[in-house]
């Protein structure tokens, strides 16, 4: 039976469109907003709706049909989704300036390896892409704090617990304050890329058609 509070919601997707978003909320946080405050300030009819989650989650909502948009990190098959690079992303590794470290010493892969890391938990897709890189080369990560949220890591290494791995593009703040310093290392992990992911052959709606030509042109702009 349907309600009034049903068509209600109904005349409302109709009237104003709606659109739904899967991002973790690092990415949202520290890449979208911006395009999401600009955006609804062009667009107050959409109803904009963030589902939070890592990589291979929104991907999966993306794929069963509940987001309509997805930023994510891991490799995505082009012949599944219709990818649009937003930004590289680097790790490094970060610690409180008065941590006992030497600041000018490029630590090699195994010196880092033996300090007591602070690392993201392993089901963290960065988390994921660091260990595999750091197993190519014959290291097994083995980290003192294993965390889920970003903001705790941080946290953590700023008062001294340890070296934590993190994304540079996403520390600019404590890195520029100096509430963290980088360590200088003699090897240089790959870059990652943050995604704007579709799916491929499937029909966008209004909305989510409006939104990303307007990620894609802002993203020309830079």
């Amino acid at each position: 039976i349907e309600t009034g509070e049903d068509k209600l919601q109904q005349t409302r997707k109709l009237m104003l469109g709606d659109l739904v978003i899967g991002a973790s909320d690092t990415v949202t946080s520290q890449f979208l907003l911006p395009y999401l405050d600009t955006f609804h300030k062009r667009h107050p009819a959409i109803h904009i709706q963030i589902v939070s989650g890592r990589s291979h989650k929104v991907l999966g909502l993306l794929r069963s049909g509940k987001v309509d948009i997805a930023f994510a990190s891991d490799d995505q098959d082009p012949a599944v989704y219709d990818v649009r690079h937003c930004v590289d992303t680097h790790t490094i590794f970060v610690a409180a300036p008065d941590y006992p470290c030497d600041f000018l010493h490029a630590y090699s892969m195994e010196e880092i390896a033996a300090f007591p890391l602070i690392l993201l938990e392993r089901k963290a897709s960065s988390r994921l892409y660091l260990e595999r890189f750091f197993l190519q080369n014959g290291l097994k990560l083995n980290p003192e704090i294993e965390l889920g949220a970003r903001s705790l890591l941080v946290d953590l290494a700023a008062i001294g617990f340890g070296v934590a791995g993190v994304t540079e593009e996403f520390v600019r703040k404590e890195l520029d304050s100096g509430r963290l310093k980088k360590l200088k290392t003699s090897f240089e992990i790959p870059a990652r890329s943050v995604d704007m992911c579709l799916l491929s052959d499937v029909p966008q709606s209004a909305a989510a058609e409006r939104f990303t030509d307007f990620v894609k042109d802002s993203l020309s702009k830079l």
